[in-house]
């Protein structure tokens, strides 16, 4: 099945009548399905963006911050001379989901998510935090992970094609990686590892005490599988047992009505 092209379908005919619908700023972006590329209108509206959400993202510098990062695609088909497109932008945009659930207060103020989650309700997310991860060479690893929410860490995907395949010898810098993993379990290509990804975010949970949760779509049975894969080679109960996935949908089953609604109309999502 192509999960991937199906829900990439679905969300640009989905954004390019809601863009029409709603008078939204957008371009689509090259492609044989192409997705839309919103922008802030004249009034202060951003189409990718819940209202609530995005006046929330703009008076947090740190998250404001993360609207800045330039679409790979902008300086070569955007139309509009003066408009750079961001990654934010993108209606397929994972960051963007996940900031449109997360800046809400009203989302994280629910007790019924927190409990989902296994945090307290109302805690602050931090976008992008870098961990930290030991590497044998006495230095650490900072790639980011998508969101920190207490002592949770959360990686959130939605149309990506899958979690990136890495060099054996890069995964083997990590100094916990034979302490965490069963090596022989975990999928491989020749000289490549699988769901590399995954594997970084297990061992910023393990470096950090704390616990990661996988959030995608419901509509990606094959992500789900490869998370699966790898729980399934960690060693330890106590750290699987701090090792979760959770489908958008299964969240919006216990966000506020409005996010609800705008979930469902923008990205099919339903509780």
């Amino acid at each position: 099945m192509n999960w991937v092209g199906n829900l990439r379908s679905d969300l640009s005919l989905r954004n390019q009548q809601l863009a029409v619908a709603n008078g939204s700023l957008h371009e689509l972006a090259a492609g044989e399905i192409p997705s839309v590329i919103f922008g802030q209108n004249e009034s202060g509206r951003h189409g990718n963006f819940h209202p609530a959400s995005y006046r929330n993202i703009l008076t947090n510098p740190s998250w404001a911050r993360r609207l800045a990062k330039v679409h790979t695609s902008s300086r070569k088909v955007r139309l509009r001379a003066e408009w750079k497109w961001r990654e934010l932008d993108c209606a397929n945009s994972s960051d963007a989901l996940l900031m449109n659930v997360f800046c809400c207060r009203k989302s994280v103020e629910q007790r019924a998510l927190a409990a989902m989650l296994g945090v307290s309700p109302g805690l602050t997310p931090e976008f992008g935090f870098r961990p930290g991860i030991p590497l044998w060479n006495g230095r650490t690893d900072r790639t980011e992970v998508d969101m920190k929410l207490g002592d949770l860490l959360v990686e959130a995907k939605l149309t990506e094609t899958g979690f990136q395949a890495a060099p054996m010898a890069k995964v083997e810098r990590y100094r916990d990686f034979e302490e965490v993993f069963h090596v022989s379990e975990l999928g491989r290509a020749g000289d490549s590892i699988a769901n590399y990804q995954l594997i970084r975010c297990v061992l910023a949970a393990y470096a950090t005490g704390g616990s990661f949760c996988l959030l995608c779509d419901a509509r990606r049975p094959d992500m789900i599988e490869k998370w699966f894969s790898v729980m399934r080679a960690v060693k330890s109960y106590v750290l699987r047992s701090r090792l979760h996935v959770l489908t958008w949908q299964e969240l919006a089953g216990v966000l506020p009505r409005a996010m609800r609604r705008f979930l469902e109309a923008k990205y099919g999502i339903v509780g």
